[in-house]
């Protein structure tokens, strides 16, 4: 005799989009790229014959708390698309690439926030993904702590954020089985320590005034459908 229980899949995305002045020549593309993704993702899944019961999206914009103070970091709720597309389009037209101080940003704070997402857990089948984009290094955890913006609680160093991020044999602050990665960031400090001790990470190389291109779009719709 058949069951009527059917498995539901959740899938929570985190955007994390260095928004600095050096990004400015691909910020526009990365924010339609965003605003797109459901219904390209909701494509992509249909066409491998699988299904997605809820889908939610959040956005982190970093810059450098040094440079840039208040507008450091800004931090939205989860979406629940397309429930609240509207709300998730008001706040990736407001991004603007300005700012930004020297050369490496403070993406590991982002990461950080993206890491402590209040990620949803009711589904049985699960996936929880952070993408990141930038097109410079990052600064070492704390560097912006003089700011009076910068957040408490934040991870002290860089080996505590690991430890957020977890292992197969000590896990952290996500669901191990659900969580990845996703970063289009150049060869440079921290992110190929991030490359080369988190798992479930994958990587493409971004260079600087090139950023996201179609190609790299067409990357993550794969890579986040291919794990589901």
């Amino acid at each position: 005799m058949g069951s009527n229980y059917r498995l539901t899949f959740h899938v929570d995305i985190v955007f994390c989009i260095d928004a600095t002045e050096s990004m400015d020549p691909v910020l526009d593309s990365v924010k339609e790229n965003a605003l797109h993704f459901y219904q390209d993702f909701q494509q992509v899944m249909e066409m491998k014959h699988k299904k997605v019961d809820q889908l939610r999206v959040r956005i982190v914009v970093f810059r450098d708390y040094l440079a840039d103070g208040r507008q450091a970091m800004l931090v939205t709720n989860f979406f629940k698309l397309p429930e609240q597309s509207a709300e998730l389009e008001t706040s990736l037209r407001s991004i603007e690439a300005k700012g930004g101080g020297d050369d490496p940003e403070d993406g590991l704070e982002a990461l950080g926030y993206a890491i402590k997402s209040d990620w949803n857990h009711d589904a049985r089948k699960k996936r929880h993904v952070i993408v990141l984009w930038s097109d410079e290094g990052t600064h070492a955890l704390g560097y912006g702590k003089e700011s009076k913006y910068y957040p408490n609680g934040m991870a002290q160093n860089f080996e505590e954020l690991t430890a957020w991020w977890g292992s197969k044999y000590a896990p952290g602050e996500m669901d191990e089985d659900a969580k990845r990665l996703i970063l289009f960031a150049p060869d440079k400090d921290y992110w190929t320590s991030i490359v080369s001790s988190w798992n479930n990470t994958i990587h493409y190389k971004s260079e600087a005034g090139k950023g996201l291109e179609d190609i790299d779009y067409r990357q993550i719709l794969d890579a986040i459908s291919n794990s589901i």
